[in-house]
Formats: structure tokens, sequence, C-alpha cells
């Protein structure tokens, strides 16, 4: 799935400050997409902006680029730090439903601006005690914030990545993203509930549209002229949609 992660001549002993030459390398292809935009903006419908990282993943280091996840959905997962509160919920929590993911074609990608031998100390001594052998999909590294710039998603006040969740379809679009302030913990269940339905929907090539709350094998809408105005005869809302 990954490029072989070449350590290089500066991969620290003593010193875990320093980065790797392939982290370096990459931030330097990824800032290279952001000249001459003052602004990057994230729309649905487009294209996902393409980039290479270094990741800690399965106990190994690599070089991952969005490219290797063409054809397969993906879930891209911003987060301020290791070692934070509301994001270790929430990686522990897909970590323990990665097999759920996995069985609707869908990969997941964890990225900060923690290195890569932070992650590992991350997954090591804390992850693994949460959900059982860790995290098993791959954790990126972005520590210049140059991908997070091509996303919206970088605080240039903080240096660091906001809480934000990206779902990219198998020909590399974006069909939906939401980005939180670090307190409020997100449910991974609708992020399971909303990739399945992005699926059913792209399997009906846009002849069906699905509603509130939709889960898979209830109601959808069948988009005609016929049902402007009409929706209310093929759909009722409940106190949970």
């Amino acid at each position: 799935m990954s490029e072989k992660f070449k350590l290089g001549c500066i991969r620290p002993t003593n010193n875990t400050e320093k980065s790797s030459e392939n982290q370096v390398e990459s931030s330097k292809q990824n800032e290279m997409s952001l000249k001459g935009e003052d602004q990057i903006m994230i729309k649905v419908g487009k294209p996902a902006p393409k980039f290479t990282a270094a990741a800690y993943h399965n106990g190994e280091f690599a070089n991952i680029s969005l490219d290797e996840f063409k054809g397969k959905w993906l879930v891209l997962c911003f987060y301020p730090g290791d070692f934070t509160f509301v994001w270790a919920t929430e990686v522990s929590a897909v970590a323990a439903n990665y097999n759920k993911f996995k069985e609707i074609n869908t990969e997941v990608l964890s990225i900060s601006v923690d290195s890569v031998f932070v992650h590992k100390m991350w997954n090591d001594n804390e992850l693994s005690k949460m959900v059982n052998d860790g995290v098993k999909f791959p954790m990126l590294s972005d520590q210049s914030g140059a991908i997070g710039k091509l996303y919206g998603v970088y605080d240039e006040d903080s240096g660091v990545e906001m809480r934000g969740r990206f779902l990219i379809d198998p020909d590399g679009i974006v069909q939906g993203y939401e980005v939180l302030t670090p307190s409020v913990g997100r449910n991974i269940s609708e992020t399971i509930r909303q990739l399945k339905a992005f699926q059913y929907v792209r399997e009906s090539k846009g002849t069906e549209a699905t509603p509130s709350g939709w889960e898979p094998g209830s109601k959808t809408l069948k988009p005609n002229p016929n049902l402007v105005g009409n929706v209310w005869k093929e759909w009722k809302p409940s106190s949970e949609s």
C-alpha cells in the first residue's frame, strides 16, 4: 500500500525534535501546491488536494500518498496532536471499529503535526491500552502544516490542525467534510452511516437519494419532477431523523 520509508542520515537517536529527510521533502512538495494561493477552499464534489506524507503504520515507517487510495473510499481525519484528550477517544473508537470500515471498502488515515516517532510512542504507550493491538490504520505526519493548509484546517496561531474529517470517494472526489473545535467528539457510527449512504447513491448512479437518518434497507427518494412539493407523500420525519 505504501512506499518504503527511507530513514536517511538524520533519523533522530537522542533528539526526537528532528525529522527524517523524507518528511522534509514531503513537506516541500506539499507546500509547492500552495504557491500562488492566498486561501485554500475545499469544495464538495471537487478533487481532494493531493499530498505525500511520512506515516507510522503497523510498526513500520512508510511514505504514503493520496493517490494510493484511488478505487477505495477514504476517511481523512486531521487532529491537533497526539496525547490530546478528545482525539484519544475518537482514534480509539475508529480503531475499535476499523473492520467495519474495511468491510465497506473504506480506508482511514489520521494526520497531525506530530512526527512519526511521536505517533509510535503514543500508539505503544496509550492507544494500545484503549483498543486491542492499537491503531491499525496509517498515522500521518504533517510537521510543517502544509497538508493541513491544503485542506483548510491548519491553525496558524496555534501551529496545529483543527479536527477535520473528510470523506473522499474512489475517484478522489470530496463528498463531505466536517470541522469541529477541539472539545466535542464525533460519532463514529454516523461516519459509517454517511459512507454507506454515499456508496448507495453512487451505486444508483444518482437515480436515488437518501433522506435524513437513512439506514441501509430503508426507504429512499427518487428525484424527479413529480417529487417536487410531494416529498411529504414519500417520507415522514421521526423524532430520531
